[in-house]
């Protein structure tokens, strides 16, 4: 029996410009979304936890793309649910590479009518955070409990 091969993305971001609806030659519509999407990572020189966003193109077909051209822009949160798509192109004669995501269902987050505020984001929207925590207190050991032996846990 052959192996089975798992495509699947699911993030949270914010749009970093309006969506770009287009329609293929046979009239299907295609929209081109852009998020960026924030990683917390350590410095090591500072020791402070600081975010790096990461950026990704998101192709959404159909009525549903229709919908992402008609109510997202700039700065709004979604969540996407898709998969990986790599791809080769010519650009002056240079091949090109790029993996872009292939949205199966696009949610909307925040409400239609969040003001947007300079830098883009919702002013009552927070942007999607990492997991990683900022105090790192959450893993210090806890002390174990006196008086339970080995022989107590059931595995």
């Amino acid at each position: 029996m052959a192996a089975t091969n798992i495509n699947r993305v699911v993030m949270t971001g914010n749009l970093t410009r309006d969506p770009e609806l287009r329609s293929t030659s046979g009239g299907m519509s295609v929209c081109k979304l852009r998020i960026a999407c924030n990683t917390r990572r350590k410095n090591n020189a500072t020791g402070e936890w600081e975010d790096k966003p990461n950026f990704f193109d998101v192709t959404v077909w159909g009525a549903q793309g229709e919908n992402c051209s008609r109510f997202l822009s700039k700065g709004r949160p979604v969540a996407i649910d898709g998969r990986l798509e790599w791809r080769e192109y010519e650009v002056d004669g240079q091949k090109r590479q790029s993996v872009d995501i292939i949205a199966d269902s696009v949610q909307f987050l925040g409400g239609r009518d969040d003001a947007v505020n300079g830098n883009g984001f919702s002013s009552n929207v927070r942007a999607a955070e990492s997991d990683i925590p900022i105090d790192t207190g959450d893993f210090e050991s806890a002390p174990v409990s006196a008086g339970v032996a080995d022989d107590d846990i059931p595995f």
